[in-house]
């Protein structure tokens, strides 16, 4: 049972002692869905073949154009989503409840028969009064909830998918180390094109599904974590 145990200790420990005294180090965007919708070949531009007017006019309305529209709508284009969260919630619950009974039961007279006992009973002891129980309980509880968060972050994302139902499916990623401490963002969710501004920009709460995390990891995150006994040890201890 030890073997096994400390084994598992030195791999977990092990881990990372390569990135001992060296900053950390980037996720890798090859093979992840931004990366792959990047280098994915665009979707040809549809055009009305019986319209002389685009190739004619000053004002054409393709994307390239002076007027043209310039939002995100397929795969690969870029985006900004706007997060700006200033959310406060305050909760608080108090309960309780009290019970008292008491019961009491005796046999004053039954055919002689409690007279007859009560002469083999111990002194003191009698059939009129046979069992008397009395209980009570108590019950009180207490219980609040305050939160308060405040975000105010930009990040580009890029469209990776294009659903059947004209929603475009986003993620964004950005990571900024400074010393040995890296900071990251990660935004993912799904959006509908007529929600976009002319900016090109869109709010998080316009994106449905939206999964956004900020953190970091260095090496100040890791002085604020427990180490990974304390960890377990928090786990499977039942007290």
């Amino acid at each position: 049972m030890r073997t096994p145990l400390l084994a598992l200790i030195l791999v977990t420990g092990c881990g990372r002692l390569d990135q001992v005294g060296k900053a950390p180090d980037f996720s890798p965007l090859e093979g992840s869905y931004q990366h792959h919708a990047m280098y994915s070949s665009p979707m040809p531009e549809q055009t009305d073949p019986n319209d002389p007017s685009d190739a004619s006019s000053l004002w054409t309305a393709n994307r390239a154009s002076l007027l043209g529209d310039r939002r995100a709508g397929h795969s690969g284009d870029i985006l900004t989503v706007v997060i700006e969260i200033n959310d406060s919630a305050q909760i608080s619950n108090s309960s309780g409840r009290s019970r008292t009974g008491s019961q009491s039961m005796g046999i004053s007279s039954l055919f002689g028969i409690p007279q007859r006992l009560d002469q083999k009973l111990p002194e003191g002891a009698s059939m009129a009064e046979a069992v008397a129980t009395d209980s009570s309980s108590t019950f009180s509880g207490n219980g609040s909830v305050a939160r308060n968060e405040k975000l105010t972050l930009r990040v580009a994302a890029t469209v990776v998918e294009e659903l059947p139902n004209g929603v475009l499916r986003i993620e964004g990623q950005q990571e900024v180390r400074v010393n040995f401490e890296l900071r990251e963002l990660i935004v993912t969710g799904y959006v509908r094109p007529a929600d976009v501004s002319r900016q090109n920009e869109i709010t998080y709460d316009k994106i449905a599904g939206a999964r956004i995390s900020y953190g970091g990891r260095g090496q100040i995150t890791d002085v604020q974590q427990p180490r990974y006994g304390q960890q377990i040890t928090d786990i499977l201890l039942p007290f």
